[in-house]
């Protein structure tokens, strides 16, 4: 399962299984589980540590040393789950002391061509990143995101469950969930519908989201009283805690939440 031509550090430690391409490169202290797929001219660098039925397509490089001055070759580290796609030219950078010394990726995401993932990020699970995003360091994505090509997003965002941004937006404020922005800067523009609806959120669901977005989004009214206006509704309607907790979280952070 492991071509002839690919070069294995005696340090790294491969389930059985895997498969490995011609000319891919496995270096040191890399942990990969049972069922991951290395297609050919794949670098793949530790101390990383990769879950179960990961698949790596070609010219990848998973697992480098971060962009960032400072890192001046701390043993920092790479996490990732189970089940995700990793396509073409992908780059994922390890972590750096300062931002906790760990990028992590969770289970079931998406990783399309060209997708840079920078130092410390952490993304969540059923996430997809569509082709040439690119994420700086320290950005964390919650589950069921969706980034639409060309997205951009700045250093220590936080982007909030089932969240959309539509190609070529670039994101420099923390995105609540359910939402869906767009734009150089990337602004609100509506619930994200079409998403919400496959994940199987109802029609009153929807329509309480569509409240909290007016409120948020169209009125003038300070955050503390979006949040009020918000714990009332999420008595009836618990989806919308995910929204109320995400803005009284990220209105403390200097990013600040978009609006």
């Amino acid at each position: 399962m492991i071509h002839d031509t690919a070069i294995i550090d005696p340090s790294a430690i491969i389930a059985n299984g895997v498969e490995i391409g011609p000319y891919s490169v496995i270096g040191a202290d890399v942990t990969m589980g049972a069922g991951c797929k290395v297609e050919s001219h794949v670098v793949i660098k530790g101390p990383s540590t990769i879950g179960e039925n990961n698949h790596f397509f070609q010219f990848s490089s998973i697992g480098e040393d971060p962009q960032d001055l400072k890192y001046h070759g701390e043993p920092t580290t790479l996490e990732i789950g189970d089940n995700n796609t990793f396509r073409e030219c992908c780059t994922v950078n390890r972590g750096t002391v300062g931002g906790g010394g760990v990028t992590k990726i969770g289970d079931h995401n998406l990783i399309m061509a060209y997708v840079h993932i920078a130092h410390d990020c952490i993304i969540h699970n059923h996430v997809i990143l569509v082709n040439n995003t690119s994420l700086a360091g320290h950005v964390i994505i919650h589950d069921h995101v969706t980034l639409g090509g060309f997205t951009l997003v700045s250093q220590f965002i936080t982007i909030g469950s089932y969240a959309f941004s539509t190609m070529g937006s670039a994101i420099n404020k923390n995105i609540p969930p359910y939402i869906q922005v767009s734009g150089n800067l990337a602004r609100p523009v509506s619930l994200n519908l079409v998403g919400l609806k496959r994940k199987g959120f109802g029609q009153e669901a929807r329509s309480a989201m569509k409240q909290a977005f007016k409120w948020m989004f169209h009125s003038k009214e300070p955050l503390s009283g979006v949040v009020g206006k918000l714990s009332e509704l999420t008595e009836q309607h618990p989806e919308l805690a995910l929204f109320r907790d995400f803005i009284v979280d990220q209105e403390k952070s200097k990013i600040g939440v978009l609006r």
